[in-house]
């Protein structure tokens, strides 16, 4: 699931594949921007900001999201592509390597000065170079909302997902339901701690560990483990939908003794 980290070495590895290159292809399967055209302009940078890509191609920025199915790839010249071609969403080549992103549910076209009205809403971000813990306990401390929907705003602090909602909460031993503004100080400055350190520590890996232990099925603590035992006290673990509407639910999981 592409959250904060995955997002990160995505960015990373579009980054490493296409700066410095002269575009050679550039196709937007968007109706929107389904002419634009930037061959001949030279990729700056891709930077990762929370869980959106920056792309910046001359004086505009390819703005996208992966949501929960897309996907960058990048190919060699000539290489086979490794997902079917109607799900290409966006295709940024060069003379070195072809960038493209699959079933990407948002993509945006815009001048580089006007990035701020796609991403500017965003807290502080825990793996960039904006990062303020301070900022981010205060926004988490200020939302009267269950905890676990606090750590999902994208507002109160960039680039967490589902899976480390839940798994944060669990080390942390805080239930899902509580109120976020009810958490007391130390509380809220450990959570954002953790959150921190956790992203950090799986930023480089390939797959997410919040155990420690990477084989298959051993890497969570909670998260999608509803009916097994705890791995600390052996009860079951609960699940439940948890959202701020509706439309916006999430599945949470927690241990009902090891989180209060």
């Amino acid at each position: 699931m592409p959250e904060g980290d995955t997002v990160f070495r995505t960015a990373r590895r579009l980054h490493d594949a296409l700066a410095g290159q002269e575009v050679t292809r550039f196709d937007l399967r968007v109706p929107r921007y389904a002419t634009a055209d930037l061959t001949g302009e030279v990729v700056r940078d891709v930077t990762p900001r929370g869980k959106h890509l920056l792309m910046r191609i001359g004086e505009l920025t390819l703005h996208s999201h992966l949501k929960m199915e897309g996907r960058w790839l990048v190919f060699r010249p000539g290489e086979r592509w490794r997902a079917p071609e109607y799900q290409a969403r966006a295709i940024v080549g060069t003379a070195r390597a072809t960038a493209v992103g699959f079933e990407i549910a948002m993509v945006d076209l815009v001048p580089t000065a006007d990035e701020d009205d796609l991403v500017g809403h965003l807290g502080p971000d825990l793996l960039g170079p904006d990062w303020d813990p301070d900022t981010a306990a205060r926004n988490l401390a200020a939302d009267a909302r269950a905890v676990h929907v606090a750590l999902l705003d994208q507002r109160n602090l960039a680039g967490l997902g589902n899976e480390y909602a839940n798994e944060l909460l669990f080390v942390r031993g805080i239930l899902p339901t509580r109120p976020s503004s009810a958490l007391d100080a130390p509380a809220v400055t450990g959570l954002v701690d953790t959150a921190a350190r956790m992203i950090r520590a799986n930023r480089d890996r390939s797959g997410r560990t919040f155990t420690g232990d990477t084989r298959p099925g051993q890497q969570d603590w909670v998260y999608r483990r509803g009916g097994k035992p705890c791995r600390r006290c052996g009860t079951l673990i609960r699940r439940a939908d948890l959202g701020a509407t509706t439309t916006s639910e999430r599945i949470v999981f927690w241990c009902p003794v090891c989180q209060t």
